[in-house]
């Protein structure tokens, strides 16, 4: 069957702009509102397509801050904060424009505390002709807008988000006819058709992948003369919604005391150019180590200003393609952390539109387990799991090798319902917005949507973990085991969860070198490791 047979008809399938039907029902007088604008909390661009043609003596814009998105997921304060905050100092940025903007906040008395709710109250008082937004990077939140404005007897228009370098269509048409998506073949098409680190119709240095250059651990003296994190210092507009969040969310998870985020386009602007300059020469050698109590290392701390979209997607890899240009970061390191952006941000992309709504419900693997309590807590005797989750409950953040090889992979072996881990993913990282953070989680991390995104189950042992990083040296486990009392968890449960999935496995190519390891071991062995996996499950290790 291919991938995809039509292209998607929910999303950036619409004109661009006002329809003309809006100018011929638009009202003389300069007191009718033409166009309200709705501004979602991460589309925070103020040349966003949704702004196409706005006339401030015509046009208002529409903002809100409602309980509903922090708490469909129990999201944690940093997460909370980080969008309250952007959203606010943006409302302020468009008034400086003497621009009209409609903003309720969340503490504002006649909040109606969801989206749809808060709309369909300010449609009614404000009285536009027609809404205008860009895209939005939701399916909840896209059918809501869509049944309000439906309701209201309004016609939306929902315009390109131009902040990627692709459309949905273009997705579409990419994987039409494919029996497998890649992300690498996806990626060379962008990298030709924008031009991105080409020389002529040649990848610059003469090849397309230079992980083989990356990817290195610390070494056993770790990582040394890391560049400090890039903080901001809360202002007034920060400190108050901090105090709001530290009120109206006190039992959701988290902290804000180590709040320094990127808020505004200047802020967001400043962090790019210190990762440019301070972290992005080392960052493809370093992009898969971890290294206890080592949060920022080399990453680039960018995701969540590009997912608010006070940053665009060209901006950042146009900056890393001047900085090897000028020979200030190797070509391994660019071409790492470009294929982050030009590539893994438009494929799952592209992945989540093409998708959805089905996609979210899916669970290949048919994992039921629970999500285990630690993962709102960090208490647990597992070193690396201990260290990822306290620092994403401190911070808001772990970076990528955290999420997918830690976090993630212990859900995947232990079982959790995909669903389960798609909502913590969602509630406690700062730069989460479901097309971004669902595929990766579902497809990636949990082998939930049976290789539509990546070819085969992330399962490594915890062995991957202490070659990668220094977390097994202060650990109580043993990541060479799989059984006895310091076997690591990681290990028990990968061998479980091979003997598990035996039949799927066998099947995929990828897998088959672990699948005959699998069967080299005894009876006796195998059945000595579920024993060990039940316990682990059941509370009684980790």
């Amino acid at each position: 069957m291919p991938v995809v047979d039509n292209v998607p008809k929910n999303l950036d399938q619409h004109k661009i702009g006002p329809s003309k039907n809006h100018e011929k029902n638009l009202m003389k007088k300069t007191s009718q509102l033409r166009h309200l604008i709705i501004v979602l909390g991460d589309q925070l661009d103020e040349n966003a397509a949704a702004f196409d043609g706005f006339d401030a003596a015509l046009d208002a814009v529409w903002m809100a801050e409602v309980a509903e998105e922090s708490t469909h997921v129990w999201s944690a304060k940093q997460r909370t904060a980080v969008f309250l905050s952007a959203m606010r100092h943006f409302a302020e940025h468009l008034r400086t424009r003497s621009w009209t903007v409609h903003y309720k906040q969340l503490d504002d008395a006649k909040n109606n505390g969801t989206l749809a709710a808060q709309l369909t109250a300010d449609i009614a008082a404000h009285k536009p002709t027609a809404l205008v937004m860009t895209a939005p990077g939701d399916w909840r939140v896209l059918q809501a807008m869509r049944t309000t404005a439906e309701a209201a007897g309004k016609n939306l228009d929902i315009c390109d988000d131009r902040h990627f370098f692709s459309t949905v269509r273009e997705f579409a048409a990419h994987a039409k006819g494919r029996k497998q998506l890649r992300l690498e073949y996806w990626y060379r098409e962008l990298r030709i058709a924008h031009n991105v680190l080409m020389d002529g119709d040649k990848p610059t240095g003469g090849q397309w992948n230079f992980d083989e250059d990356n990817r290195e651990s610390f070494g056993k003296s770790g990582p040394q003369n890391l560049p400090p994190r890039v903080m901001f210092e809360p202002d007034a507009i920060t400190r108050q919604v901090i105090a709001l969040v530290n009120t109206r969310f006190a039992d959701h998870p988290g902290t804000l005391d180590t709040f320094g985020w990127p808020v505004t386009r200047a802020e967001a602007l400043a962090s790019l150019a210190a990762f440019i300059a301070e972290r992005l020469p080392l960052f493809g050698k370093y992009e898969d180590a971890m290294w206890q109590g080592e949060a920022w290392l080399y990453h680039s701390h960018l995701s969540s200003s590009l997912n608010l979209k006070l940053i665009t997607a060209r901006e950042v890899v146009q900056a890393a393609e001047t900085a090897y240009a000028a020979g200030a970061a190797p070509l391994a390191a660019v071409e790492g952390f470009i294929r982050q952006i030009l590539g893994w941000r438009e494929y799952v992309r592209g992945i989540y539109w093409t998708h959805m709504p089905d996609y979210v419900g899916r669970n290949a693997l048919n994992a039921q387990a629970a999500l285990p309590a630690f993962y709102w807590t960090g208490q647990t005797d597992m070193a690396c799991m201990r260290d990822a989750i306290t620092q994403t409950l401190e911070h808001g953040y772990s970076h990528h090798i955290q999420r997918l090889m830690v976090t993630g992979l212990f859900a995947l072996l232990y079982g959790v319902n995909p669903q389960e881990v798609h909502a913590w993913y969602l509630a406690v990282y700062v730069d989460a917005v479901e097309w971004v953070e669902l595929p990766n989680v579902l497809g990636m991390s949990q082998f939930a949507d049976d290789g539509i995104m990546a070819s085969k189950p992330y399962a490594a042992t915890g062995k991957y973990i202490d070659r990668m990083s220094n977390y097994c040296k202060g650990c109580g486990y043993n990541p060479a085991n799989r059984l006895g009392d310091d076997a690591c968890p990681f290990t028990t449960l990968y061998w479980d969860f091979l003997g598990q999935h035996e039949a799927r496995l066998s099947k995929n190519p990828r897998m088959a070198l672990q699948v005959k390891n699998l069967i080299r071991l005894s009876v006796d062995e195998r059945h000595n490791i579920a024993k060990r996996a039940a316990d682990i499950r059941g509370g009684l290790v980790g």
